[in-house]
């Protein structure tokens, strides 16, 4: 084989890893884009929260030494319980059109959760436990990690699962009402802080499953990931056109295949700053990303 051809092989593998990675940002731009969608206001504590569980479910690991599977289940369980008490303390008590309030909040909730992340691990990373990790799958002269695909796997069989909890349920019913005219929606019955609560639980569930599959794809859990994790999924929601979920994972899949061909070709040092041009280059060409709705 030729130079030329092994490195196409490169950059398809490069590409490959990249999408199966990316579903975790898929799932990280989806719960900004439905707490958005419904209430008209970014969490930026989100990530955080969800990798909070993650080191929730690993203080279980290491003190009980429990199974993957249960490792991972407590996980996404507490990061739902976070993020109601983020939805309690950053966003309940505050006046609905005061936005800057709830975002500064939110950013506090942030650190602060960062913050106890740090202090409980003397800031250093710690091992995750993951599954299928040697476990490699051949195809032709491409090879898929078996601990990817887990993570690929979970994370679309949580999308379907989402998708059924928002098209066929009432609470499905409740949230879309409330994101596209909350005072109707009021007046039908609908208790706003009740489904506005429901979601943030929801999708505080769905950033734990983003956070133990991050956890377990890497292999460590560190406080170093809070923010690199929330700038990515701000700019797979900006990409994929806020209020969007297809957008969202359309957008997650194109930016963890970019992140990986940028690691290819450039390097770790320079690989972030590729995915912030092209955020800016969305801003510039396309600001309501892929599939949102121009304003007027």
């Amino acid at each position: 084989m030729s130079d030329f051809m092994f490195e196409v092989i490169d950059v398809t593998q490069s590409i490959i890893d990249g999408v199966l990675f990316g579903s975790t940002y898929a799932l990280i731009g989806i719960g900004f884009t439905l707490i958005f969608g419904v209430m008209q206001k970014l969490n930026m504590s989100y990530t955080a929260a969800s990798l909070a569980g993650a080191y929730v479910g690993l203080g279980f690991f290491t003190l009980l030494n429990i199974a993957p599977v249960l490792v991972f289940s407590i996980s996404i369980i507490a990061s739902g319980f976070i993020g109601f008490v983020v939805y309690i303390f950053c966003f309940r008590f505050i006046n609905v059109d005061n936005h800057l309030a709830a975002l500064m909040a939110s950013v506090g909730g942030l650190f602060f959760i960062d913050e106890i992340i740090i202090h409980a691990t003397n800031a250093s990373p710690l091992a995750f436990p993951s599954l299928f990790s040697d476990v490699i799958l051949e195809l032709g002269v491409f090879g898929f990690r078996g601990d990817l695909l887990f993570v690929f796997g979970t994370c679309i069989v949580s999308m379907m699962l989402l998708w059924l909890l928002l098209y066929r349920s009432s609470f499905g019913l409740a949230t879309r009402a409330v994101s596209q005219q909350a005072i109707a929606a009021q007046l039908c019955g609908i208790d706003l802080h009740r489904t506005n609560a429901i979601t943030f639980v929801v999708t505080g569930m769905l950033g734990g499953i983003a956070g133990v599959m991050i956890g377990a794809a890497v292999g460590i859990l560190s406080p170093l990931l809070t923010v690199p994790f929330t700038v990515k999924g701000l700019i797979v929601t900006v990409m994929g056109g806020l209020g969007s979920i297809p957008g969202a994972i359309i957008a997650g899949f194109l930016v963890g295949a970019l992140e990986n061909v940028f690691l290819f070709f450039r390097g770790v040092d320079e690989r972030d700053m590729y995915i912030m041009v092209l955020l800016f280059v969305f801003l510039v060409f396309r600001p309501h990303g892929l599939f949102g709705k121009r304003e007027s």
